[in-house]
């Protein structure tokens, strides 16, 4: 073993994005964990147009939601059930609109699990850089 040890997790996935009525846009979705950042996750969502539309998500929001209701205000988060499959509608608010948008349950299971192998809950702060942080602060 050359001692490398993964530090990001990243996955690609289909959301749906729920229109109004019975209609929904399948949309992919970029997920990405990094211990350097242990509390968040990054979503960059593939709208066609640039780099598309960026989100950060608490992590434990969405492991919360996995299993009940979480969240309130801007992020909203829960599980459900569409076509016999087991669902994760995130409910998104900005001043420039609203969104909701249905995830399998199944991926981001798999992609919580996978950023909790590289950090643990309850161990994200031994990964916080708290020095260099401020050092950046005090830079602007």
């Amino acid at each position: 073993m050359n001692g490398w040890v993964p530090t990001t997790v990243t996955r690609e996935l289909t959301v749906h994005l729920v229109a109004p009525g019975d209609g929904s846009v399948s949309l992919p979705v970029v997920l990405h964990y990094d211990v350097t950042d242990p509390y968040a996750v990054h979503a960059t969502f593939r709208t066609g147009q640039g780099d598309g539309v960026s989100w950060v998500f608490a992590r434990e929001l969405l492991t919360l939601g996995v299993h009940r209701p979480a969240g309130d205000g801007d992020v909203r988060v829960w599980p459900s059930w569409n076509a016999g499959a087991e669902v994760v509608f995130i409910g998104l608010t900005s001043p420039d609109g609203e969104a909701l948008l249905q995830a399998p349950t199944h991926d981001l299971v798999d992609f919580l699990g996978r950023s909790y192998s590289l950090c643990p809950q309850g161990q994200e702060e031994e990964h916080l850089d708290v020095d260099g942080a401020i050092e950046a602060l005090l830079a602007c």
